[in-house]
């Protein structure tokens, strides 16, 4: 009998979030969803360094952290 594998497919796949950066720190940043997730995103785990507080960005981040904050 072969056991299936529980693991979700895409936990590897990088996932396209559309949020509002609301603080920065050395280390992070505080992103808004829009709706009512607000979270600290750390920055070693983001492509993009270059913000401005308030604005909305296209920030890419890996599958497992985006679900972890709530964010898919």
């Amino acid at each position: 009998m072969r056991r299936e594998s529980k693991r979700d497919p895409n936990a590897d796949e990088p996932q396209e979030l559309s949020l509002q950066v609301l603080a920065e720190t050395d280390k992070a940043i505080l992103v808004y969803d829009g709706v009512k997730v607000r979270e600290w995103l750390p920055k070693s785990q983001i492509d993009n360094q270059d913000w401005e507080i308030g604005k909305v960005y296209t920030i890419i981040v890996p599958f497992w952290l985006a679900m972890e904050k709530g964010l898919v």
